[in-house]
């Protein structure tokens, strides 16, 4: 399978994860040009790609560091907006699920009052499912650093949430 295959193979299969991940660490309309840029970034990089870790986890990986980049050129914009022009189709969108259900609202608020590293863990935990291994991949931490994080994470958000977090 040729380079540009494998990257349009992981896009159809990936990139709506990774604009709900994106949408969740920085809550920007402008998502879909940063999903962009990670494939973009994953395209000029697939010769790092050494298998160690899965497609979808190093595409988080990529993701991530995208995000942080944008938060620091962005850092004087302290708005948050649900104006998504262009959203994943055949799937609901964030703002979908937010007009359905005021809980997930009060739950991505809250997220978003979390600290970056507890934001990052409880994305990728709690709401994209990645397991300890991925999420340590991901954060380039140690699984341990993700286990005590996560449950450090999920407390503050409980918290901040009045006691009102499902537990999974």
């Amino acid at each position: 399978m040729s380079s540009k295959d494998k990257i349009s193979e992981w896009f159809h299969l990936y990139s709506d994860d990774i604009y709900h991940f994106l949408i969740y660490r920085i809550g920007s309309a402008d998502v879909e040009d940063l999903v962009q840029e990670v494939f973009i970034k994953a395209i000029n990089g697939l010769e790092t790609f050494k298998g160690n870790a899965s497609p979808k986890t190093w595409l988080f990986s990529i993701a991530r560091n995208v995000a942080i980049d944008e938060i620091r050129k962005n850092k004087w914009k302290k708005f948050i907006s649900f104006d998504l022009i262009h959203e994943p189709k055949n799937l609901k969108t964030p703002e979908t699920v937010f007009n359905e259900n005021e809980a997930t609202l009060e739950l991505y608020m809250a997220v978003q009052s979390l600290k970056p590293s507890y934001r990052d863990v409880i994305i990728l935990r709690g709401l994209k499912d990645l397991t300890v291994s991925e999420a340590s991949f991901v954060l380039n931490w140690s699984e341990n650093k993700v286990r005590s994080t996560y449950n450090r994470a999920k407390a503050a958000l409980r918290k901040r949430m009045g006691g009102n977090l499902y537990e999974s």
